[in-house]
């Protein structure tokens, strides 16, 4: 005999149980859908019922409801202790009888989908199952989540990666712009410079052989080969505006300075050192520096220049900036700039400031500040009559992103505006000549003039020059670079 686990009527074989739950006129009882008050006609019917309107969640990673399923019996949201909190508040209902099928038998209800049978045993194990597949759903939304967490750390640790490898190749970017890729340095760069000339036909095997062996000897000697000087631009200069620029009411200008370009060993980065050599040049015509500069009576090369930079540092010139380049200038094409420049001529006991003009203080992002310190600069001790006054004030070291250039001279016009006379490094040596013709008109000038609204750049650092120091005031000045600091305009 099977009884009917619906209306606990007795049949007499299994087929017979099939066909009498296919059957709503022989089952008794019509089932319930469990997840709302529909009932249907038989089995069949609601698992259709089921299907269409309750249909079973998806794989792992398709949408499932969020609420946690709630208890049966009192209601409450149980979430993943549902099979705890069923058991432990609720576990004599499990086993409590339900109604009677009218033979004397007890029906017992599932607390979860309705259903009803005559076995309590059949019934536990029938509510073990619905809690099985609430604990394989849950199970399921943690794998989903921590399949999430997961891919979000892989594609955290990729966008790690690729930014990392972003800041090293800028960084290396950054590291060849400022001659920093040790990729060698003046001798370097001169030898492959000039095999691309001979390469390209614009220089004979002969003439490479032989600037090699000059270069060879200006390295060993530590002097300038002289090669890229421009001298009697200033005289000419004197020349020039005592006869003719019917327009400019004074100029000042300073003594001796010879004019040094780039060459094809430090073309692209030696523009700071260029400016030194044009600064120290004017220096070594003056006899009042001639104390300082006892041990330096020619003008040194590039890579001499270097290793003098270096000698500051070991004596504590600001090592801020010495780590910046790893304490090391020589056999490299780094830039430099203000700092080292003012680093180098306190080392030799040559007094000197940097102005730092930190942001424009005119309209259109320029600088009247800047012209009006240089013009005090230049004026002060030399006032008077005279239209042109070639003063002994040593040139100034005029520096901004990316380039220096050397400050010789201003102008102050009829109608009051100022103009600095600058010699760039970027300028060759056959421009510059130009302006050592006797007839020279004057047109050479645009070279070296720069009107207030020529100078636009969002910052611009000065060293000036302003006499000697003493041992004492030496020491005191190297200590005070172990926080290198600057007077800021405004």
């Amino acid at each position: 005999m099977v009884l009917c686990d619906v209306c606990g009527q007795a049949l007499p074989s299994e087929a017979a149980a099939r066909r009498h739950l296919r059957r709503p006129s022989l089952c008794r009882r019509q089932p319930r859908c469990p997840l709302c008050p529909a009932t249907a006609a038989g089995c069949d019917e609601l698992r259709r019922h089921m299907e269409m309107a309750h249909p079973e969640p998806g794989p792992p990673g398709s949408c499932r409801p969020e609420a946690p399923p709630q208890c049966p019996f009192c209601g409450e949201a149980a979430g993943r202790e549902l099979e705890e909190h069923v058991r432990a508040r609720h576990g004599l209902l499990l086993g409590a009888p339900g109604g009677d099928t009218g033979n004397g038998e007890q029906l017992y209800e599932c607390p979860m989908c309705s259903l009803t049978c005559t076995n309590i045993q059949i019934l536990e194990e029938h509510v073990d199952l619905h809690l099985e597949e609430h604990s394989f759903l849950e199970g399921g939304n943690m794998r989903d989540l921590e399949l999430a967490q997961r891919l979000q750390t892989e594609e955290d640790e990729r966008q790690r990666s690729e930014e990392e490898k972003r800041e090293k190749e800028e960084f290396k970017k950054l590291q060849r712009q400022y001659g920093l890729d040790n990729s060698g340095g003046f001798k370097q760069q001169f030898l492959r410079n000039m095999e691309r000339e001979v390469d390209r036909g614009r220089m004979q095997p002969f003439e490479y052989h032989k600037r090699k062996a000059d270069m060879m000897e200006s390295l060993a000697s530590g002097v300038d080969d002289g090669k890229t000087k421009t001298s009697g631009v200033i005289e000419a200069l004197c020349k020039y505006y005592q006869n003719e620029s019917k327009d400019v009411r004074h100029v000042w200008l300073s003594a001796g300075v010879d004019h040094f370009h780039s060459s094809l060993g430090d073309r692209g980065w030696g523009c700071g050192y260029r400016n030194f050599q044009m600064l120290l040049s004017s220096l070594l015509q003056n006899s009042f520096y001639n104390d300082c500069l006892r041990g330096t009576t020619l003008i040194p090369s590039i890579p001499k220049i270097q290793s003098m930079i270096e000698d500051a540092w070991r004596e504590g010139f600001d090592p801020h900036g010495a780590s910046h380049f790893n304490n090391r200038l020589h056999g490299s094409k780094a830039w430099i700039g203000a700092c080292e420049i003012y680093s180098l001529l306190t080392s030799l006991r040559i007094k000197c400031q940097i102005i730092d003009f930190h942001k424009p203080t005119g309209p259109m992002g320029t600088h009247p500040r800047l012209f009006e310190w240089i013009l005090h600069y230049y004026s002060t001790d030399n006032e008077g009559g005279a239209k042109v006054v070639c003063t002994s004030k040593p040139p100034i070291y005029l520096q901004h992103q990316g380039h220096s250039r050397t400050v010789v001279g201003i102008e102050e016009k009829k109608n009051k505006s100022l103009c600095l006379l600058l010699f760039d490094p970027g300028c060759s040596s056959q421009e510059m000549q130009k302006l050592l013709k006797q007839n020279s008109d004057g047109s050479g000038l645009k070279l070296l003039r720069k009107f207030v609204g020529s100078l636009k750049e969002k910052q611009y650092q000065i060293v000036a020059v302003d006499g000697v120091l003493s041992l004492e005031e030496k020491a005191a000045r190297c200590h005070a670079s172990q926080v290198l600091t600057s007077e800021k305009i405004p």
